[in-house]
């Protein structure tokens, strides 16, 4: 027995003495409480490092009460932060920074991150101008659009070599919530995109090839996925014209006070509309109203609850295909038609309710469910009137 237990004492000793504490904290946003994702926690001088998740959540192992941590995320003000109690759960709170800076980008060998491209579409979001749902896809790298029977359809997508038609291979979401049709006669995964408003847009992720069983079966080229805000820093309105008598209103009101906000509740609506005749020598009258609200509140401790509701219409004629013979031909232009009678009117009304419960540690509980009601109506002339 006295062998044994030598044994033991000879085994746990060094484990014992390398014991390490585990810190425990969230990161939040100061100006609203919110949770801020994928933060960099380093210690160790940056030689060690863990990640918020998607709560804000974190775990990290230190080996003494005291330490020095560093917190950066793209968009804030990095922290430096000294702990005096590792066993104490800690609350950062960062500052929203007023530019955007490369330095807070963290490189890692974290191959189980299946968000490694997050830091770069937070900077594109930030720096290029996104005035549509298209510019909102064509933010991610190796993806183009076209769009032919005029501008109310689903653009037709290329990702990375596919063909994607309108959405076959390329799963795309908002908050969470698929918008490929499984069934739609111009594909299996049709996914319009139309009702989401750009600037509502606070983050989106991306991943290419066929990798990710999470996303389903329509992910075979890749993945899009869209999150909206939860908190607006402001009040917005915007106007924006052009050519071809082109317009666009768009408006964001926050109907909380400020000090919901730090209670981390809030509830904003916002509006668009839009209108083009676009360059062709019929006239689409392509029109758009879209409505969009979400409210997010507390209710228990642990316990918060999110709800999101849009709705869209949008009504447009159509130049539609045309045969190169007849332009060859003299008998239109590029830029004509043959059949005036094409186009369509669409409509989609999404309701989306998430229950998200924080349990022991850094992990949490999220249970979700919604409701999508879609509409198309589509005249389309493949025939060119057997010309």
């Amino acid at each position: 027995m006295k062998i044994l237990t030598a044994i033991l004492v000879t085994v746990m000793l060094p484990v014992l003495l390398t014991a390490q504490n585990i810190l425990k904290g969230r990161i939040v946003d100061k100006s609203n409480n919110t949770p801020v994702d994928f933060a960099t926690i380093h210690y160790d001088d940056g030689n060690r490092y863990t990640i918020s998740n998607n709560e804000g959540y974190f775990r990290l192992s230190v080996p003494n009460d005291t330490c020095t941590l560093l917190i950066s995320h793209i968009g804030y003000t990095t922290q430096k932060l000294s702990i005096q109690n590792s066993s104490a759960e800690l609350v950062i709170k960062l500052e929203p920074g007023a530019v955007v800076n490369l330095k807070d980008v963290t490189i890692t060998s974290d191959i189980n991150n299946k968000n490694s491209f997050h830091a770069i579409s937070s900077i594109d979001l930030n720096l290029r101008p996104v005035n549509s749902s298209q510019d909102l896809m064509r933010l991610v790298p190796g993806l183009f659009l076209g769009e032919h029977h005029g501008g109310g359809i689903a653009e037709h997508i290329f990702f990375r070599g596919f063909d994607a038609d309108h959405g076959t291979d390329v799963n795309i979401s908002v908050d969470e919530m698929p918008l490929n049709l499984v069934s739609q006669i111009h594909g299996q995964g049709f996914s319009d995109l139309h009702f989401l408003i750009p600037e509502l847009v606070s983050s989106y992720e991306f991943g290419k090839g066929p990798y990710y069983t999470e996303h389903g079966d329509f992910t075979t080229a890749g993945y899009v996925a869209f999150q909206t805000l939860n908190v607006p820093d402001k009040n917005m309105v915007r106007l924006e014209g052009g050519q071809f008598k082109t317009g666009r209103i768009m408006t964001m009101l926050n109907l909380l006070s400020k000090k919901a906000k730090q209670k981390g509740q809030s509830f904003y609506i916002a509006g668009e509309a839009a209108y083009t005749d676009g360059p062709f020598n019929f006239a689409q009258h392509f029109g758009r109203i879209n409505l969009f609200g979400k409210y997010i509140g507390n209710i228990s401790p642990k316990s918060k609850l999110t709800i999101t509701v849009s709705t869209f219409t949008s009504k447009w004629r159509s130049s539609g295909e045309i045969p190169e013979r007849a332009v060859d031909a003299g008998l239109i232009s590029r830029f004509g038609y043959i059949d005036s009678l094409q186009g369509g009117n669409t409509s989609r009304t999404n309701i989306i309710a998430r229950l998200t419960t924080t349990m022991s540690g850094n992990s949490f509980l999220q249970n979700q469910i919604y409701y999508s009601h879609y509409y198309f109506d589509h005249h389309y002339d493949d025939t060119f009137f057997c010309r």
